[in-house]
């Protein structure tokens, strides 16, 4: 392994062992975010609230609807024989969120579930705008000085006692049909006497309508603190008997990342995006290859031409012509053999023939290179360098 890797590796595992013995020391941080969900164990979930909900309504049956909506439900549960066009079940339909989570659709759906003599208790900090219209209720919300809401119930017989909520903005119904509508329920600040009303009872044709604006009270976080689960039963004691479907908040997916633990852990998640950009500052800085700086090597020159030129102009100079005809020949005869497998051990008319058409070259051309060959042979001469002219333009012409 290359010693400049190791030093990298090594500089990451320095890091990561810091940042484990840094964060082993630190306390997990508190996540405050409010998800309502029954999963959840943090202050604003409802994990203690669905461990508890059986207790609440004790001798009634809790059914949880978590994997589809209201509507879906609700619609499931209806007989729509003629005879009957009533609901299958009986009791009381609750939500508990933050915000609104209820479709439309299912709103209208709770509302029919209502008419038929059912009860409907929810508890959010803004509602559907259906629901508000339909009822004739106003929402209004005020940002508070201190981050203290006190809630009490309006019946004293049912709890006289108040209750501290922390939270920095409340939600109160503003307008209310006093001719249907029970209030139930007050809150106010400790800055302020003015009371605000958080629970009301609406009446819609055969059953009612509980609307609560303190979702709060049913998290971990007061559930849990002091004698404030006294509160949420006293808000829950004012729902008629019967069982329950709780609409919970869909559950999410869980990661199916390898990841995922890693993730999940703020030490080990920080680790690992060190460890990333580590491995991205590696391969940028290594990203050239590393080598010698190869030569660069100038093909080999063909010097047999030059060679040729060379021992021609040696030949020519001394004035021996006849040497030069004789190597022209051998030449020309060694190429015809190896080009075109044609015996030249006889240079007669079938050679001539057998040339011409292997070469497709002029017949006439043919016969005169042969003649000056042979006469050359039987040594007759002439002048030796027109000789060598005429040879020469003879086979260039055959040859090219």
């Amino acid at each position: 392994m290359d010693k400049s890797i190791k030093i990298y590796i090594a500089v990451l595992v320095f890091i990561l062992g810091i940042i484990l013995l840094i964060d082993h020391d630190q306390p997990k941080q508190i996540d405050w975010q409010p998800t309502y969900s029954v999963n959840d164990k943090i202050p604003y979930g409802l994990y203690v609230f669905d461990k508890e909900i059986d207790g609440f309504f004790k001798n009634h049956k809790v059914e949880r609807i978590s994997t589809v909506t209201p509507y879906e439900f609700l619609d499931s549960k209806y007989d729509e024989d003629t005879l009957v066009e009533n609901y299958k079940i009986k009791g009381n339909f609750i939500n508990i969120s933050e915000n609104n989570t209820i479709d439309e659709q299912s709103i209208k759906e709770i509302f029919y579930f209502v008419s038929h003599g059912n009860n409907a208790f929810l508890s959010m900090k803004t509602f559907p705008q259906y629901l508000l219209d339909t009822l004739k209720v106003e929402i209004s919300s005020d940002f508070l000085n201190a981050n203290n809401t006190i809630v009490e119930l309006a019946n004293k017989k049912t709890n006289p006692k108040k209750y501290t909520f922390s939270q920095q903005l409340e939600y109160y119904f503003s307008k209310i049909d006093t001719l249907n509508t029970t209030v139930l329920g007050y809150q106010s600040t400790k800055s302020s006497l003015k009371k605000h009303i958080d629970y009301i009872k609406v009446p819609y044709r055969q059953g009612y309508f509980y609307l609560h604006t303190q979702p709060v009270a049913f998290t971990n976080y007061n559930l849990l603190k002091a004698d404030h689960y006294q509160y949420t039963e006293s808000v829950l004691s004012y729902l008629p008997k019967g069982d329950i479907f709780w609409y919970t908040k869909q559950k999410e997916d869980i990661s199916q990342s390898s990841l995922r633990y890693i993730m999940s852990q703020p030490g080990l998640k920080w680790a690992w995006y060190f460890f990333l950009i580590g491995m991205l500052i590696f391969m940028i800085f290594n990203a050239k290859r590393k080598q010698r700086i190869v030569p660069i090597i100038k093909p080999l020159q063909n010097s047999t031409v030059d060679f040729t030129k060379t021992i021609g102009n040696l030949y020519y100079q001394e004035g021996d012509h006849k040497n030069i005809i004789d190597k022209k020949i051998i030449y020309f005869l060694e190429k015809i053999r190896t080009d075109y497998l044609i015996d030249t051990t006889k240079l007669d008319d079938a050679f001539i023939q057998k040339l011409q058409h292997k070469t497709g070259k002029n017949q006439t051309d043919i016969q005169a290179l042969i003649f000056l060959i042979n006469e050359h042979r039987n040594s007759y001469h002439g002048s030796l360098e027109e000789d060598l002219i005429r040879i020469n333009n003879a086979i260039e012409k055959i040859l090219h």
